[in-house]
């Protein structure tokens, strides 16, 4: 994993107005993850305030929207699953500019098929419970479907009485 961007200083004019509070409240990240995203060379380096005068540390990170936006779509990733070293080359390759996006594009090709591939594995499986579900309905008459004089279909639910 690469971590030399790490010591490159930010240019003033990519510092951003969050605070790191600001985007764990947006993102439902936490402040650990956005610091070892930024580790792991996921983030790009996060912009910083100024030093506080007497002291020669760095300042605060400060997010900018176009951080937002990447955290957005890796949020994306991964929850589609993808793995994060891929996301880390995908982000790698994405700081070294255009000359990768035919590399960027197929990183994204090959797990959009990874995911449709699940999409059908889960759609198969929710096909088995709906079918369950809709059986022991059946066996315990949970629901009967009513019609009021002039009304849509009501359903009333019914109690299992044997405990299935």
């Amino acid at each position: 994993m690469s971590l030399a961007h790490a010591s490159q200083p930010v240019p003033d004019e990519e510092v951003g107005r969050f605070t790191i509070s600001e985007v764990v409240e947006k993102t439902g990240l936490t402040a650990h993850t956005l610091r070892w995203y930024e580790r792991i060379g996921l983030m790009p380096q996060v912009g910083r305030e100024a030093p506080r005068s007497g002291g020669g540390q760095a300042g605060r990170r400060r997010y900018s929207e176009r951080d937002l936006a990447f955290l957005e779509f890796v949020g994306k990733l991964r929850l589609t699953g993808m793995p994060v070293a891929d996301m880390i080359r995908y982000a790698e390759l994405a700081r070294a500019g255009e000359g990768t996006i035919d590399e960027r594009r197929q990183i994204l090709v090959d797990h959009r098929a990874e995911v449709r591939e699940r999409i059908a594995d889960l759609t198969a499986c929710l096909l088995v419970l709906d079918y369950k579900v809709e059986h022991y309905e059946q066996l315990c008459g949970v629901f009967e479907t009513t019609r009021a004089a002039g009304a849509e279909d009501v359903l009333v639910r019914a109690e299992c009485g044997d405990g299935r």
